[in-house]
């Protein structure tokens, strides 16, 4: 594998900030290669030949966080990471993967809305992954495959959009039903 420039990588750093902050303040919809390109310094050439476009920038700012997020479950401190007994690397991970979804969630629905499965697969695989191992160390009886995949279900970006856009509904209140539900399938189970 090809090692990055410093300078490339300084640029790229520089680039995923602006365009974070631009998110940030105004959504995706608000994301445009001349805006970011402008407050990160560099050329709008830059941004298309490093990205591609504006999706192929949204895409690098969801992976940016997306590694942080697994290299803190599969190898961060506990609870999230390993070390705390499974129930509670459990309830770490859900509480954990809910605040990441909410955090780039405008992001996360354009990814995840762009074809019929497009939720499936890498992220989705490895938080499964995890899920169902923790579940199975818990309660070995228990189908952890299908378990998971109902722990993961209200995390689901256009659900937890549509969700947090109306009725109410807030970040802690979808974490304490997770915990609710995970209680039930792995301790009252």
């Amino acid at each position: 594998m090809r090692r990055e420039r410093t300078d490339a990588a300084r640029n790229r750093a520089k680039i995923l900030a602006a365009a974070e902050g631009i998110v940030a303040a105004r959504g995706v919809e608000g994301l445009s290669m001349a805006e970011v390109a402008a407050a990160a310094g560099v050329g709008v050439g830059t941004l298309y030949r490093r990205f591609g476009d504006r999706s192929g920038l949204a895409y690098a700012l969801i992976d940016a966080r997306e590694r942080e997020f697994q290299a803190a479950f599969i190898e961060g401190p506990p609870p999230l990471g390993p070390g705390a007994e499974p129930v509670a690397r459990a309830r770490a991970f859900l509480g954990a993967l809910t605040d990441r979804t909410a955090e780039q969630l405008d992001l996360l629905l354009m990814a995840e809305t762009a074809a019929p499965l497009a939720r499936f697969g890498g992220a989705y695989d490895a938080y499964h992954a995890h899920l169902a191992l923790l579940i199975g160390q818990a309660r070995p009886e228990a189908d952890a495959f299908c378990l998971a995949d109902a722990l993961l279900a209200p995390l689901a970006a256009p659900l937890l959009a549509h969700r947090l856009g109306t009725g109410g509904v807030t970040v802690a209140r979808v974490k304490a039903a997770l915990d609710r539900l995970l209680a039930g399938f792995v301790i009252e189970g």
